[in-house]
């Protein structure tokens, strides 16, 4: 082993004996500072951490029913992995949300091949999603469900951006209103165009499947008009045939049906027409949070994002992990200086909402609190 160079004055350092339990000492030549050389092993602690978590491994499997591996990973759990700033730009980009409770959401953004970003909400709204898409460099499309406050958010973050709706999504959507077996002829009808929603490759299928559903409109037209009295009030009788259309209605007068057909977006090769690929990474997150059920909602969150993190286009090794991804000591002093700055009118996007560190984490509530 090379002999290493003081901390204190830069001089060659030689052995000088061994400690009590075996390790090397070493003293400075120059300035006479002693030094023990001690092999950190937490990187490689997180290592067995971070594939636990991300493995459907029981602890209770584990030697000793895993109070030894408890005892060595247990300080990880304070870590955040956070996501960087994405400054390349994308073809197509999907976004979706993953609740894991009813006032704790996680917008999470990706590519085709990995994920690339995600922040912590309580809820769907402009505000997250806001933050979400700034820390991306807008691409050619973006494919959602249609998720609350994404519209006025994609509109003033991304204005150039062509947004897809989830053809899935948007049957899915009416097959709410009608059932999957509709009693009325009109329901059928309606029924039966959404599907064909999912079957729709060319601009020519597009445009026919356009003039039928105007055909269902016009043909329908009183009928859909009809109201009856419920207790003295005035209801249409076919109040949900009336929610289907004018689901579809808003779609198309939007643009955000078939922009995936546009053939300026389809020079390399098709888009796509639903986010079936964040939908597979939500099933995924969901199958290990079943695997370790039981945990808190906490450590859920953290959970969904080490496996996000973990499948980003190049995390860091877990050395550098330990050494710059902020703990939840961290994460107090910051919202504590936020807290006493009383310009701040909101917190640090990039860490989350700061109401959800306080409901969460913090045993104590903070006075400037933003609720979106």
């Amino acid at each position: 082993m090379k002999s290493p160079l003081c901390s204190t004055c830069g001089a060659q350092m030689k052995k000088n004996g061994k400690t009590k339990d075996g390790t090397q000492r070493f003293r400075c030549k120059v300035c006479g500072s002693s030094f023990t050389h001690r092999i950190n092993s937490d990187a490689k602690a997180l290592k067995e951490f971070v594939e636990w978590l991300l493995s459907r491994e029981r602890q209770i499997d584990m030697p000793g029913s895993g109070r030894t591996f408890r005892r060595h990973t247990s300080k990880f759990w304070a870590f955040w992995p956070l996501p960087d700033v994405v400054d390349e730009i994308h073809r197509v980009i999907y976004v979706d949300e993953l609740y894991l409770s009813r006032n704790v959401v996680i917008l999470i953004a990706a590519s085709d091949d990995y994920v690339l970003s995600w922040y912590l909400a309580r809820s769907e709204n402009s505000h997250a999603w806001e933050a979400l898409l700034s820390r991306i460099a807008p691409p050619d499309m973006v494919v959602t469900d249609g998720g609350a406050g994404f519209a006025k958010a994609v509109k003033k973050v991304w204005p150039d951006t062509v947004v897809q709706r989830c053809v899935f999504h948007a049957f899915n959507q009416i097959k709410r209103c009608t059932t999957t077996r509709p009693k009325l002829l009109a329901g059928k009808e309606i029924y039966q165009l959404s599907k064909e929603l999912l079957h729709i490759k060319t601009l020519k299928q597009a445009q026919w499947w356009t003039e039928q559903y105007l055909q269902w409109c016009e043909f329908w037209s009183e009928f859909l008009s009809e109201y009856t009295y419920v207790d003295g009030r005035k209801e249409y009788t076919h109040e949900r045939l009336r929610q289907a259309r004018r689901a579809l209605t808003g779609l198309i007068n939007k643009n955000l049906l078939f922009p995936y057909l546009d053939p300026q977006l389809n020079t390399e090769e098709p888009m796509p027409s639903t986010n079936n690929r964040i939908e597979n990474i939500n099933g995924r997150i969901r199958c290990v949070l079943r695997d370790h059920r039981g945990l808190s909602l906490l450590r859920r969150i953290k959970a969904v994002y080490w496996w996000c993190y973990m499948h980003t286009e190049c995390p860091l090794s877990y050395a550098q992990i330990l050494k710059t991804m902020p703990t939840d000591e961290d994460i107090d002093l910051l919202y504590e200086t936020y807290k006493n700055t009383p310009s701040s009118g909101r917190e640090p996007v990039e860490w989350g909402e700061g109401v959800v560190w306080n409901e969460l984490h913090h045993k104590t509530e903070y006075p400037y609190l933003f609720i979106c």
